[in-house]
C-alpha cells in the first residue's frame, strides 16, 4: 500500500465508502439540512456511527456473521410438545374439578327478554341495532329507502370492504407504531368501534338514553384516533433518534 493510499480519506456519506447507502435512510444533502436541535444531534451520531461501523468492517476478518439456530428436530418439536401437554392437562384438570352445570331445559313457548349472541359477536349485533340512524327520505313521504333490516346487512359490507382495502393502501414491508401514526391511530379506532358497537349490541345494559349510546358509539373512536395520532407524532423525533443509534451501533459487519 502506497502513501498516498494511507492518507485517502474514506467518505462516509453513502456514495463511495465502504457502507452503502441504505434505502431508508436519508441521503447526504438531506441530513445537511437537518441543522438544529434534535435534528442537528441525530445529524451528528448519523455520522459517527457511520465511520465507526466503516472502522468495524475494515477491522473485521470475515465476511458473514454466522446465524445461530435450533433444529426443528428435537429442540423446537420436543419444546411445543411439553407446552402442549401442559395446557392439555390443564383443561383436563379444570374439566374434572368443575364440571359444567345443567340448569333447566329452555321453554319453547317462552322467548328470552333480552337475546344476544355469543360475546365475539356483539359488535356484529351492535350493527343490526343502527335503525335509529337509517335516514328518512321527505321526497318519499318520511319513508326509508333501505328497511332496518337490510340497513345493519349493508353496514356489515361497508365494515369488511374497508378492511378488505387495507392491505392495498399501507403497502410496504410491517412497521412499529410509531413510525406509521396515521395507520396505527386507524388501528385504534377500529378496536374502539368494536368495543363501542359492542356496547350498542347491550344497549339494555347501561343506563344510558339510546341517543346518547349512538353518539359515543361514534364519537368515541374519532377520539381515540385523535389522541393515538397526536402521541405517536409526539414520540417520532426521539424514537427515530434512539432507532438510529441502536441500528448504527449493532448491526454486524458484511
Amino acid at each position: 500500500m502506497t502513501e498516498s493510499d494511507d492518507t485517502t480519506e474514506i467518505r462516509t456519506d453513502g456514495g463511495t465508502g465502504i457502507v452503502p447507502p441504505d434505502d431508508e435512510t436519508p441521503d447526504w444533502t438531506e441530513r445537511k439540512e437537518r441543522s438544529r436541535g434534535l435534528s442537528r444531534l441525530t445529524y451528528e451520531y448519523f455520522e459517527r456511527s457511520r465511520r465507526e461501523d466503516q472502522d468495524l468492517r475494515q477491522e473485521s476478518d470475515y465476511v458473514e456473521r454466522d446465524v445461530l439456530g435450533f433444529p426443528t428436530w428435537p429442540h423446537e418439536t420436543i419444546r411445543n410438545l411439553a407446552i402442549t401437554s401442559f395446557f392439555v392437562g390443564i383443561i383436563i384438570l379444570v374439566a374434572a374439578a368443575l364440571p359444567p352445570e345443567f340448569m333447566d331445559p329452555a321453554n319453547p313457548n317462552s322467548t328470552p327478554a333480552i337475546i344476544l349472541p355469543d360475546w365475539y359477536l356483539y359488535w356484529s349485533f351492535g350493527l343490526l341495532k343502527l335503525n335509529p340512524i337509517n335516514p328518512e327520505l321527505a321526497v318519499l313521504g318520511g319513508e326509508k329507502v333501505l328497511s332496518d333490516q337490510f340497513y345493519g346487512v349493508a353496514a356489515h359490507g361497508v365494515i369488511f370492504g374497508i378492511l378488505a382495502l387495507v392491505p392495498f393502501l399501507n403497502k410496504g414491508s410491517a412497521r412499529r407504531p410509531v413510525e406509521q401514526p396515521f395507520w396505527s391511530a386507524v388501528g385504534v379506532a377500529g378496536v374502539v368501534l368494536s368495543f363501542t358497537l359492542a356496547a350498542l349490541a347491550i344497549q339494555n345494559f347501561f343506563p344510558f338514553e339510546l341517543k346518547l349510546l349512538l353518539t359515543l358509539t361514534f364519537t368515541l373512536p374519532i377520539v381515540a384516533a385523535i389522541l393515538t395520532y397526536a402521541v405517536l407524532k409526539t414520540m417520532r423525533e426521539g424514537y427515530m433518534y434512539d432507532l438510529n443509534k441502536r441500528y448504527y451501533r449493532l448491526r454486524p459487519p458484511k
